[in-house]
């Protein structure tokens, strides 16, 4: 594809994108812009999160990095299932019988405003980095492939990307997202199942069998990893630490749940996350099965690109047709922006209501103006990070940096909800950012002693060891506070 059909693809979808914003977001307010006016059908949301929840890192990372983990990924995958279980049945009840707007409401109820402000403050560095994350990636594939030749600079690239995320979302926020990452899940979608169509026919397989067979038969797809207990990519490391990974990056993540509590009731958020759930473990198995695709090609065809850059190479630079170019396109950005358009407005969410507590300090008036600014200033702080990483990030694949950095920010929540959800000890809320603070530097230590000491590797494995150490710390504190320990094993 050339650089103009790529930017006329490209200004084509956002046009759609904008339109939808301005048909949704008639007569909206801040209830609009945080909940939804809990108006959303389950099926919509859970059909849009599963766009929002592989993101670009998913749809570029997952199938570069079989090349060098073969289908381990799948581990984590199936892992997910579990989280999804604990929160459909344990988390959504507690957000509805709460009828939360930001879900660190929970921890101001459970421990004082200390602990809500230590919750987002770890959301908001956890979200604004991982949606960075991915927004670099993306951004990085188009400065390679079309503006590059366009003599546009990266710093532009990424402003005019982030630009076009805030025109459609300033307005309406949540409730807008709910449709457009619909679209965007779509596309997404209908971009991998081009290129597996595209690219099995380039290999000569006709048909699923055989495409399922040349996949199964392939060195790369194994997926249970059970030789080396201290490797990263061990199961029971990987699965468990999935598990936990989807409590913490969704269940306790202002922005996939903001999502959820935009449904109309209790009983169709818990539907949107088994239907959800089913169909992510799916897909997540035909990007790894792409990945294999994707790198028997590149081997047939003698390619030098690898990784993070293997899926845009093929796609863009292998005269395979302008039909899987396009659909790549669209596939990207829809993957980007899916994440990065919810991310956004969750953190202009947790920032107002729970730094700045906007419905609590402010008048109707003066609500909707600060959400604006906060709206614009996380805009621009995105830019800035993002910029910043194309200094920082010059090796491997993204997804694992994603995944072992939100072990050490998400930590500290899953050790702050769990302590307050399975305990009824009382801790002083003035406490909790010290051992929040701590945690993840006493895990790094610990993850840094084992590896050198022992090899062992904690991977992804590190999320648990970094809540753990957060809980464990809590317990700590109670203790000195003079509380008494009693586990509360119903969750009552």
């Amino acid at each position: 594809m050339t650089s103009t059909q790529i930017l006329i693809t490209i200004a084509c979808y956002f046009a759609v994108l904008v339109a939808i914003s301005f048909i949704v977001g008639r007569k909206s307010d801040n209830a609009t812009f945080f909940r939804g006016n809990r108006s959303s059908p389950w099926f919509i949301v859970a059909f849009g999160m599963i766009g929002a929840s592989l993101s670009g890192v998913t749809f570029i990372s997952v199938p570069g990095a079989v090349e060098e983990g073969a289908m381990n990924y799948f581990q984590v995958v199936l892992g997910y299932i579990v989280g999804y279980l604990v929160i459909g049945t344990v988390l959504l009840p507690l957000y509805y019988k709460m009828n939360l707007t930001s879900i660190y409401s929970y921890l101001n109820d459970r421990y004082g405003s200390a602990a809500q402000f230590t919750g987002s403050s770890f959301f908001i560095l956890s979200r604004v980095v991982g949606a960075s994350f991915r927004l670099y990636l993306v951004a990085g594939v188009l400065q390679e492939f079309v503006f590059d030749d366009m003599g546009v600079e990266f710093w532009q690239t990424v402003t005019f990307t982030v630009i076009l995320i805030w025109l459609y979302t300033f307005k309406s926020g949540i409730k807008t997202i709910v449709w457009t990452d619909t679209l965007q899940t779509l596309f997404m979608l209908l971009a991998v199942g081009v290129a597996i169509y595209y690219i099995s026919d380039s290999l000569n397989l006709n048909g699923i069998g055989e495409i399922t067979s040349f996949i199964s038969d392939s060195d790369l797809s194994q997926i249970f990893f059970f030789d080396d207990w201290k490797s990263g990519s061990y199961f029971f490391k990987q699965f468990f630490a999935g598990a936990f990974i989807a409590i913490v990056m969704t269940g306790l993540d202002q922005d996939m749940m903001q999502k959820n509590l935009t449904c109309r009731s209790l009983k169709d958020a818990q539907k949107n996350m088994f239907w959800f759930t089913l169909v992510l473990t799916f897909v997540n198995l035909v990007f790894l099965g792409l990945g294999v695709l994707l790198t028997a090609f590149a081997k047939a065809e003698q390619l030098t690109a690898t990784k993070d850059k293997l899926f845009a190479a093929i796609a863009l630079d292998n005269n395979l047709g302008i039909g899987i170019g396009l659909v790549f396109i669209l596939g990207l950005v829809a993957a980007a922006y899916s994440s990065a358009d919810s991310a956004l407005t969750s953190l202009t969410t947790s920032f107002s209501v729970d730094i700045l507590r906007l419905e609590k300090n402010y008048d109707k008036k003066k609500q909707n103006w600060i959400r604006k600014i906060v709206h614009v200033a996380f805009s621009v702080l995105l830019i800035l990070v993002i910029v910043s990483f194309e200094y920082l990030i010059k090796d491997a694949s993204v997804i694992n940096k994603l995944f072992v950095f939100a072990g050490y920010t998400y930590g500290p929540l899953l050790g702050l909800f769990s302590f307050g959800i399975l305990t009824r000890l009382r801790v002083n809320h003035k406490i909790t950012p010290i051992i929040a603070v701590l945690s993840p530097f006493i895990a790094f230590g610990t993850s840094s002693a084992a590896s050198y000491w022992f090899g062992f590797e904690f991977g992804f494995f590190i999320l648990l060891l970094n809540g753990f150490i957060t809980f464990l710390g809590l317990l700590i504190a109670s203790i000195f506070s003079n509380q008494k320990v009693s586990i509360d094993v119903s969750l009552a």
